[in-house]
């Protein structure tokens, strides 16, 4: 059996949910994430999971390449903004051209009504903000990870 050579490499965890937003929903990003996790889910947030000291731009990355689904939180703040969930998407479209053809990833959130990018359209999306929207989200996710841990 082969032993884990470094801390980063033993804590590969290859069911985790990336979750991609705008810094300005970091609070209903923030309840997701802890509604996420309380059902058993394993999401991946930066202000829970970089570690002090970390390069945060490789973790984010490494992250989102070792992630079973990419979650990203669409919002007027969001489309409409330039800067790191931009760069965030375009890594996660960089792995769905990795995947086999068909393979769920990326899965777009909308926590209000607004403009779903061009470049994301081809996705079917989940609005937080309706009935079930939850409800929804939470058995996407469970098809691509497996069954949930023990909630916390």
């Amino acid at each position: 059996m082969r032993q884990a050579t470094s801390a980063r490499e033993a804590k590969v965890d290859t069911k985790h949910i990336f979750l991609s937003y705008a810094k300005e929903d970091t609070l209903a990003v923030n309840r997701m994430h802890l509604r996420l996790r309380r059902d058993g889910l394993r999401p991946w947030l930066d202000e829970h999971d970089l570690l002090p000291g970390q390069d945060w731009e490789s973790a984010i990355r490494s992250a989102i390449h070792q992630a079973s689904a990419f979650v990203v939180f669409l919002s007027h703040h969001a489309v409409t903004k330039t800067g790191y969930i931009q760069k965030e998407i375009r890594e996660a479209l960089d792995v769905v051209d990795q995947l086999p053809e068909g393979r769920a990833f990326i899965i777009p959130v909308r926590l209000d009504d607004c403009d779903v990018p061009e470049r994301l359209q081809s996705w079917h999306w989940i609005d937080l903000f309706k009935r079930n929207g939850y409800a929804r989200l939470r058995h996407a996710l469970l098809q691509q990870t497996g069954p949930p841990v023990n909630p916390v």
